[in-house]
């Protein structure tokens, strides 16, 4: 018989995954022979369907049943709808977890009264627990430095620019408005969000969509600051002709774009 197990790795030495659907390995074991399959699950790239995908590939290689740590409600679901067990709270190495499974150090865990299922739902892994918080903290550490720089480019724009200078730049015509946002988007860097932050403010203090909209086409299309490091990499006729047409094209684009927003709007 056959069964799937979630590992870290690749080998039957390797440590049980703790979750079912992002685990970054699965291995198919024939329980009589130890011959194993692997299949490298999509977890680490972080691509929606990884969960279906580990279902998939269970029900494919028609496996009896499936070890891990942890398997959400969608996938124990689907799995047992094939006629697939679905066995939890497992640990140990790959390779101790058969031999558990062959000599049925299992079987009492398949056959869950009522009142032992709802106490078992209220228990929390520890290592689940441990894994989630690491990753919630890497996901806040990642999104940190873009927040902190909104919260700049806010404070910034409000105190160094003001609604006079902006009004001797942007002086109400589509298409010089819409070159000086092509102008400014070029010439500054940093995260796209960072672009409708001032794209925001801009359209707060009056200037005109059309010159917001060229800024935030061309903040990330174009980079001035950052064409010495792609002529470096590209070449240098490759970068001034993309960055070129980048900029050029960024004028028509942002005036045919609001022209189209306003006639849906309209």
């Amino acid at each position: 018989m056959k069964i799937v197990i979630s590992a870290e790795g690749a080998e039957l030495t390797s440590n049980v995954s703790q979750r079912f659907g992002q685990s970054p390995y699965l291995l198919v074991v024939d329980t009589e022979t130890m011959d194993f399959k692997t299949l490298e699950n999509p977890r680490d790239t972080f691509r929606p369907g990884a969960g279906v995908r580990a279902v998939v590939f269970a029900v494919s290689e028609d496996v009896e049943a499936v070890l891990t740590g942890y398997c959400s409600p969608t996938a124990r679901n689907q799995l047992a709808s094939n006629g697939i067990k679905v066995i939890t709270n497992v640990s140990g190495t790959v390779e101790e977890v058969v031999e558990k499974y062959k000599a049925g150090g299992f079987v009492q865990g398949l056959a869950i009264k009522k009142e032992e299922k709802e106490q078992v739902t209220k228990y929390i892994n520890r290592d689940i627990l441990v894994s989630g918080l690491r990753n919630s903290a890497k996901q806040f550490a990642n999104i940190l430095p873009v927040t902190v720089g909104v919260v700049l480019c806010i404070g910034l724009f409000n105190n160094f620019v003001s609604k006079e200078a902006l009004s001797s730049i942007f002086s109400g015509n589509v298409s010089l408005d819409t070159l000086w946002g092509a102008c400014f988007g070029s010439i500054l860097a940093g995260n796209p969000i960072n672009s409708y932050v001032i794209g925001a403010a801009l359209l707060d203090n009056g200037v005109s969509l059309f010159a917001v909209t060229a800024l935030i086409i061309t903040w990330v299309t174009v980079g001035l600051v950052q064409l010495p490091a792609e002529i470096a990499s590209l070449g240098l006729k490759f970068a001034l002709l993309r960055n070129g047409l980048c900029f050029i094209l960024a004028i028509p684009v942002a005036i045919l774009t609001v022209m189209l927003l306003n006639f849906i709007v309209g």
